[in-house]
């Protein structure tokens, strides 16, 4: 890996920042150090990718999306986290093995990715389970491809249809664009899904949040999956969990739980489509399920 050439002027996401991150913060808010806020097995995942033993997740710090209702928002916005070397990463993801997890699950990694593959590169063949990139979605396909035979599983959402609403709540005017094309390279990668014994092995699950007011952009969004993927290509997961945290009052329109009637109404449209996939049941959208982040290593 020319880990520290791609650094020095990072265009590693769609924000193409060019920040020499060993010298400043990128727009994702990261420097060259890897730093994490959490590393722990993950039993609320889609059931094929925390199982009965739980997905190894490790949360990244830092994010290139602004979204003002992020659950985890003291990682993504307000920075909370702590460094670790590669070596240290390394042994982390064989933590995760350790503790009987289903896979090392990457979550929000695409500021991190050479990093990343180097620790991985140090775990060589000691690590024996699957690799999922778990983001969100705001992604570049070149960086995707430095991903090919090193990621079994890719986790993306797919947040907007909506210009005006990916730029309003997530500072992100080409969402959608940049984030369809990115599924599309994910599904090369990974190719069509694959689950055994109830626990997926490669493959691309899409997981759409169904927003307040939005059901009309969801059901776009729906559309649109229809139209560029067959039905056995990709998994979607359609997910209720919203709860209106962190900046989500300063817009009216989402400052308040999805309605049973919002969501029943993608639901019954995803499951024309014929995606296999998950739906979510409704009292998943409480604070509860926000995990703990940490500061500094506890491990």
């Amino acid at each position: 890996m020319q880990t520290e050439k791609i650094l020095r002027n990072c265009r590693l996401c769609p924000r193409e920042c060019g920040a020499d991150r060993y010298a400043e913060k990128g727009f994702c808010g990261e420097s060259a150090a890897v730093r994490i806020a959490r590393a722990e097995l993950h039993m609320w995942e889609e059931p094929c990718i925390s199982g009965t033993k739980g997905s190894g997740t490790v949360f990244f710090s830092g994010c290139n999306l602004k979204c003002c209702f992020c659950q985890n928002y003291e990682i993504s916005h307000l920075g909370k986290g702590f460094e670790l070397t590669r070596e240290e990463l390394a042994e982390t993801f064989i933590r995760m093995q350790d503790m009987g997890a289903h896979n090392v699950n990457l979550v929000n990694p695409t500021h991190f990715v050479p990093q990343i593959l180097d620790a991985l590169e140090i775990c060589g063949e000691r690590l024996r389970i699957p690799i999922v990139y778990n983001s969100g979605g705001y992604e570049k396909p070149e960086t995707l491809d430095m991903l090919r035979g090193k990621v079994d599983i890719f986790l993306p959402d797919l947040k907007y249809f909506d210009a005006q609403a990916s730029r309003e709540y997530s500072g992100a005017a080409d969402y959608f664009e940049k984030a369809i094309a990115a599924i599309r390279r994910m599904a090369n990668i990974a190719g069509k899904p694959i689950i055994e014994d109830g626990i997926m092995k490669r493959g691309v699950i899409v997981r759409h949040l169904v927003l307040p007011n939005h059901r009309h952009d969801s059901l776009r969004l729906i559309e649109e999956l229809e139209k560029r993927f067959a039905a056995d290509e990709i998994m979607v997961s359609l997910m209720c969990q919203y709860t209106p945290v962190y900046r989500a009052a300063e817009h009216k329109e989402i400052d308040r739980k999805l309605s049973g009637f919002e969501y029943k109404t993608a639901a019954e449209r995803l499951e024309q489509a014929g995606f296999a996939g998950y739906f979510q049941q409704r009292d998943s959208a409480q604070e509860k399920y926000i995990p703990q982040f940490y500061s500094a290593k506890y491990y």
